[in-house]
């Protein structure tokens, strides 16, 4: 049976470094109120002038170059963002071009936080029934030119970074490998909870000076909600992962978690009693990056050279939506 492997991994950030003393110049807060919330330290910011495309090209580059494939061997494209660089097109057209490509197809997903792994669920699909060969799937986010950095929104502000993950799906025979077993979620009574209400294609038009003054071009979170959701939910599914694919704990040598909120992360380790080291976090560093916080973490992973053949690693993510899922790969 066909199966999906990662041939090649890639991330990129920003040189940019905002340290969360940065951040209270600007806003009332303090590095420790942030970090003893969230687990972050600082967090990259590309600036002005840059698109989320941009970043996803670096990030794609290097994840061909570490397949050793060129942009014209690739098949398709997925891309996974909630910043991309205009309402329409998708982005995944911006990056094709700018990776020098045409005619091959391109897809956008728009999962924000479970992006990467809905992305790579549909990429593993599309190698399985031998629709694609090589399949480019990329996370990229470029969130501080719509954050507002003022106190209304600074419980928002702080959590949130800029970068992109890349990698290269391709098949492969050998049964013990590549992509397990990927389960996806959603429930959107829930999609007010983390939002933002800009583009709202009901009225017109669409956006208006008013949306300015009720705030409305800024994102809204209710973080009770969606810390209460995501431990709920991201506790069910770890177990349940495991069973459906008659594994344990003991089997997995990593869990790459989406990286939101270091105490989400903790809490879910803690009351799973999953032990120290199998539960890997980098938001200290970069915050949350959404669609590209698992590929950011994955490759700094793998390029630390903590990952061999065999290793069985766990995916899972929560966010906007609400969505959650999980995938279960052998290395």
């Amino acid at each position: 049976m066909i199966k999906s492997i990662i041939s090649g991994m890639g991330s990129y950030v920003p040189p940019n470094v905002v340290t969360n003393n940065d951040l209270a110049k600007i806003i009332t807060t303090s590095d420790e109120w942030i970090f003893s919330r969230s687990g972050i330290k600082e967090r990259r910011y590309a600036g002005e002038g840059v698109y989320c495309s941009d970043l996803a090209l670096e990030a794609s580059k290097k994840a061909l170059e570490d397949a050793n494939l060129k942009p014209s061997d690739l098949d398709f494209i997925i891309y996974a963002t909630l910043s991309p660089d205009h309402f329409f097109p998708g982005s995944s057209c911006y990056l094709q071009t700018k990776l020098g490509i045409d005619k091959t197809g391109c897809l956008d997903v728009r999962n924000q936080c479970t992006g990467f792994i809905y992305s790579m669920a549909i990429a593993d699909a599309f190698i399985r029934i031998g629709m694609y060969k090589n399949i480019l799937v990329v996370g990229a986010e470029i969130h501080s030119n719509f954050l507002e950095f003022t106190d209304l929104g600074r419980n928002v502000t702080v959590l949130f970074g800029d970068a992109a993950g890349a990698a290269i799906f391709s098949p492969t025979e050998d049964e013990g490998r590549g992509v397990l077993y990927t389960e996806l979620h959603a429930d959107g009574k829930f999609a007010k909870s983390l939002h933002m209400d800009v583009w709202d294609i009901s009225h017109k038009p669409f956006i208006t000076h008013q949306d300015i003054d009720n705030r409305n071009i800024w994102p809204k979170m209710d973080g009770k909600t969606v810390f209460k959701n995501a431990i709920t939910e991201l506790c069910k599914i770890i177990p349940a992962t495991l069973e459906k694919n008659n594994v344990t704990m003991d089997d997995v040598k990593y869990i790459i978690p989406h990286q939101a909120n270091l105490r989400i992360n903790q809490m879910i380790a803690k009351q799973l009693k999953i032990p120290d080291g199998i539960v890997l976090n980098n938001i200290e560093k970069y915050g949350n990056t959404t669609a590209a916080s698992i590929p950011l973490l994955l490759d700094e992973t793998y390029r630390a050279g903590m990952i061999e053949k065999d290793d069985l690693l766990l995916f899972i993510a929560f966010g906007a939506g609400f969505t959650w899922a999980s995938a279960l790969m052998r290395w």
